[in-house]
């Protein structure tokens, strides 16, 4: 579904991205983890053509990402703090996305239903909790259905209840056959919904495999201490 290529980009003098080979295979949950300033945040960015690599290709769906932005479409994106328009409520968003893509566009608001959030929905963006914030911020990442969804820090803010209701609609929707890019720091979180492993450390992609495979291949009964155990081997080498 996603594949990346000697994708490199820099920042000035300095190089976030250091020839990233990532494939993201259709219809399962690709972690991408490892520790601040390894490149995690850029990568996503590149995905979603809010920068550009200085070299290398990415491809979504076999399509090359160049300056036509129509591939956005079949992305949903649920960044770790989102930015709304404050004087908008949630059901003013909601109707304007919906008429950004058009009246044909099909919706899916199942994670209203399922959060009671209508109510919410009603009230001004800007006087929501943080956590019915994220609440909405999910909504708008998963309401036209797309074929693939990247969530960063998707669980932030949510409480247990509902952070299980969202992971439940992740494998859902993953079971479905959508595809999904997620990252956090919350190891547990990942490994309940994980297929495969993306271990990135200073701008490269140093582990690529199923969560399965990582553990065993670090001797590491979960996914918190496998990340630890590679991450001791990177600073030993």
């Amino acid at each position: 579904m996603i594949e990346i290529k000697g994708v490199r980009k820099a920042f000035g003098d300095r190089e976030v991205l250091r020839g990233v080979e990532l494939s993201v295979q259709p219809g399962r949950v690709t972690a991408i983890v490892g520790p601040n300033g390894a490149g995690k945040t850029t990568l996503i960015k590149c995905l979603l053509g809010l920068a550009r690599p200085d070299s290398g290709v990415v491809t979504v769906g076999g399509e090359p990402l160049t300056a036509d932005p129509t591939y956005r479409s079949r992305i949903g994106y649920m960044p770790q703090s989102p930015r709304f328009p404050e004087n908008l409520t949630g059901n003013d968003l909601i109707a304007m996305l919906r008429d950004l893509r058009g009246p044909d566009a099909e919706t899916d608001d199942s994670l209203v239903r399922a959060w009671s959030l209508a109510g919410e929905l009603a009230k001004p963006l800007r006087i929501l909790s943080g956590g019915n914030r994220q609440k909405v911020n999910a909504v708008t990442a998963f309401l036209f259905r797309p074929e693939v969804l990247i969530l960063d820090e998707p669980t932030a803010g949510l409480d247990p209840a509902a952070s299980a209701l969202l992971k439940d609609a992740i494998i859902a929707q993953r079971e479905a056959g959508r595809t999904f890019v997620v990252t956090s720091h919350v190891m547990s979180q990942l490994e309940e919904i994980a297929d495969d492993v993306a271990f990135m450390l200073d701008g490269t992609i140093r582990f690529m495999g199923s969560l399965r495979c990582m553990k065993e291949q670090t001797r590491e009964r979960n996914l918190e201490r496998a990340v630890a155990a590679m991450m001791r081997r990177e600073e030993a080498a």
